[in-house]
């Protein structure tokens, strides 16, 4: 039976999902980060079949999200993307430590996961952090600068005023170059990486994501088996079931 437990690591909300007879013990410790607008409890199917194949699966609530939402919506919230995507990046490191202190991960054996937003947050995590050992991308973008240059193009042209100055506008940038995969593709160190992305998609560029992918395939020259990409022709921004049962499949097979 697979045990879902609400609780808090510090000042994050997150579930925890797990099969119960191995609850206490050190397990593969995956990590399920939500898309934007969205909250933890929305991708509980995906935990629910990891839970099944033996991982320790946490989702939490990123920041201005479900139980930490502030009420913040449309435009208000837009602004707040890319303050909500590298705080989840810093708390992903928070809640890794939790459970490490708490001796219940296989430390050889840490994922990412996430969807939309959530897919942003995991390629830039990968600049950051060694520890994770398999990543899954679902509609994520691994280009920062770029991604934040298309959404101030798109501000611009729709006369909407910028809530930054010059000079917090080029620090901003300056910190998302830190963690933009697509400058420093080299991070990845071969780690086993699946993308999902829908052909549709008109909130994430599939163009972008995709261009990456070939980019970094002779990186993955000595073993191609640990990069996949899935294109679906007929997708927008959903994740259709393939792509969920691939994400599974990823992570039985690589962690």
């Amino acid at each position: 039976m697979v045990v879902i437990e609400h609780k808090h690591i510090k000042e994050i909300p997150v579930l925890e999902l797990a099969k119960q007879e191995y609850k206490g013990e050190r397990l593969p410790f995956i990590i399920f980060v939500h898309g934007f607008t969205s909250a933890k409890e929305h991708n509980l199917h995906y935990a629910y079949l990891l839970a099944e194949k033996g991982f320790r699966v946490v989702l939490p609530d990123t920041l201005l999200h479900g139980e930490r939402s502030e009420g913040l919506s449309g435009s208000d919230l837009n602004f707040k993307l890319w303050d909500i995507v590298l705080n989840t990046i810093a708390e992903l490191k928070i809640i890794r430590d939790a459970y490490d202190d708490a001796d219940l991960i296989d430390q050889g054996r840490i994922g990412l996961v996430g969807t939309s937003m959530g897919g942003i947050v995991t390629l830039g995590a990968l600049t950051q952090y060694e520890w994770i050992k398999t990543a899954v991308s679902l509609m994520g973008m691994p280009y920062y600068e770029k991604f934040a240059q298309l959404q101030l193009d798109e501000l611009k042209k729709n006369n909407i005023k910028i809530p930054l100055t010059n000079e917090e506008l080029a620090d901003l940038l300056g910190i998302l170059r830190e963690r933009d995969l697509g400058l420093q593709p080299e991070k990845l160190g071969g780690r086993p990486l699946m993308f999902w992305h829908g052909k549709k998609d008109p909130v994430v560029p599939y163009f972008y994501t995709y261009q990456f992918y070939e980019t970094i395939q002779p990186l993955y020259s000595g073993a191609p088996e640990n990069l996949m990409f899935i294109s679906d022709d007929q997708a927008g921004h959903k994740v259709s079931r393939e792509g969920l049962l691939e994400t599974v499949k990823w992570f039985e097979e690589h962690l």
